[in-house]
């Protein structure tokens, strides 16, 4: 089963944003596109409840084509990460960008939030089919 929802925001102010969410297995990606800043951090944060809220314990956040991340989107993944964690559900993000990965290294946060090379390397850990070292 394949699902699929198209969250596009509508200011001019985030035109540069798109989140994305399917299923794949046991995991809901949530895939992020273009610039996740304060503007579209609610729409990010939606996307990732819906999925919690539908009954999900296992999701990864796709940050593969996003151009840009800010303090904002770093709580939303902090929040879901604490709301799964309580339900025994895990969040993996897949994170090749190496200029995006250094906003969590430099935040520290690299050791907390689980990151994956790719999004196939973070559907693994998730599934339990590859190694937990980031």
């Amino acid at each position: 089963m394949t699902y699929r929802k198209d969250r596009r925001a509508g200011t001019d102010l985030d035109h540069d944003f798109n989140v994305t969410t399917s299923i794949d297995g046991d995991a809901v990606v949530v895939g992020v596109s273009g610039q996740a800043d304060l503007h579209a951090a609610p729409e990010l944060r939606a996307a990732v409840d819906d999925a919690i809220d539908a009954g999900r314990q296992n999701v990864v956040v796709d940050l593969t084509e996003a151009t840009f991340i800010d303090s904002m989107t770093l709580g939303v993944l902090l929040g879901a990460l604490k709301r799964l964690a309580s339900g025994d559900g895990r969040l993996v993000i897949a994170c090749p960008n190496q200029h995006l990965r250094r906003v969590f290294e430099i935040t520290s946060l690299d050791r907390v939030l689980p990151l994956a090379a790719s999004r196939a390397e973070a559907l693994g850990r998730i599934s339990g089919t590859a190694g937990e070292a980031a």
